[in-house]
């Protein structure tokens, strides 16, 4: 029997195919429209991965090429762009890149693939999102998909790092069971913590070069008026802490301001706070170190979100921590792998059969 064949859209560095391959798929195909995200997948991974525009084009003809890449594809994943649902939005109230949702689902529609995976931010699966996931539900109910949704908190899936994200599981009624996401693998009292994610990393290099050990990790260039700040800063701490004469003028006005985490650092005996994109800047969310006097590293950052450190980033410093910060947590995407291929159908079934000749079929249209 032969493993189910996946390719991941909007693929970015890598998460979801880390996850999806450590559970045992077959990892056919990546896209991305990113350049310094695409050399990093490249660069981990030995399947073919391409630069892509995905809003271009029709969703048959996306999937034409996919196949004409890679072959037949039994499973479609992937994070489309969040930005627009996200409760940090900025800027016009609708977002373009929100339609690459319902463009996903018809591509994987195109591909008639087994299964479709979603990963975005929770707020998806409220107000924001629900006149496109109404549009998402309707189309795969008239495809004869079932639909589950929910949140998951990565830290309960042993990622060092308190990450909630939102997943859609769409599964084809002829050829899989009913779907339920893994059970939890950790409770809050056990949840693993900066510490332990830090555990034998050495501080990096004071001259802010790379450690020659660890690659990506290397001191951030900070001025001193924020690194002095940070010095009254204890371990957990935030901006409150540091006398009133050395605070932004915005932060003596307001102690009362909800951005409390800013200028603040991490507990060592908790899971880190969500890793964003611009956690390369403690002056962003708590994203400073238990105890030295600096920014956490790309490296350090990699680990809250459990990247082994075997898997390098390329890009430059601010390129590599968004890459970090947008990416899925490896272990939190293998465990809906698991659950996704427990409800899978053997791939060597009489459905695939039809299926091979209904690519065929697609690349000859």
């Amino acid at each position: 029997m032969s493993v189910h064949r996946v390719a991941d859209l909007f693929s970015g560095a890598g998460g979801l195919s880390l996850g999806f391959s450590s559970a045992g798929f077959d990892i056919a195909f990546a896209t991305d429209h990113d350049s310094d995200s695409l050399a990093t997948y490249s660069s981990n991974f030995n399947h073919l991965s391409a630069q892509m525009d995905l809003s271009r084009g029709t969703p048959r003809s996306v999937a034409s090429q996919i196949i004409d890449c890679a072959g037949e594809i039994d499973v479609l994943i992937g994070g489309p762009p969040c930005q627009g649902f996200s409760l940090q939005r900025r800027g016009a109230a609708v977002d373009p890149r929100n339609d690459l949702l319902l463009r996903h689902v018809q591509i994987g529609l195109a591909l008639n693939v087994k299964a479709i995976l979603i990963e975005n931010v929770p707020a998806i699966l409220g107000v924001r999102g629900a006149d496109h996931l109404a549009k998402v539900y309707s189309l795969l109910s008239r495809k004869s998909y079932h639909v589950t949704s929910r949140v998951l908190q990565a830290a309960d899936y042993g990622v060092p790092q308190l990450r909630r994200r939102a997943f859609v599981v769409a599964l084809r009624n002829d050829c899989c069971d009913r779907f339920d996401f893994e059970a939890p693998l950790h409770l809050p009292d056990s949840y693993k913590t900066v510490r332990d994610a830090f555990e034998g990393i050495p501080s990096p290099p004071i001259n802010y070069e790379v450690h020659p050990n660890f690659k990506n990790h290397q001191r951030r260039r900070v001025s001193e008026l924020n690194l002095k700040r940070l010095s009254f800063v204890p371990e957990g701490g935030g901006r409150l802490d540091i006398p009133e004469e050395l605070r932004l003028p915005c932060h003596r006005k307001d102690n009362g301001h909800r951005h409390l985490d800013v200028y603040g650092r991490m507990s060592w005996r908790r899971p880190a706070p969500t890793i964003t994109a611009m956690f390369d800047s403690f002056t962003r969310g708590r994203f400073a170190h238990p105890e030295e006097v600096r920014n956490i590293t790309n490296r350090e950052g990699a680990r809250l979100q459990s990247f082994p450190d075997s898997f390098i980033f390329t890009g430059d410093q601010k390129s590599v921590a968004r890459q970090i910060g947008n990416a899925v947590p490896p272990l939190l995407a293998a465990s809906v792998a698991r659950s996704m291929l427990a409800h899978l159908s053997p791939r060597d079934s009489a459905v695939d059969l039809g299926k091979r000749v209904a690519s065929k079929r697609l690349k000859r249209g």
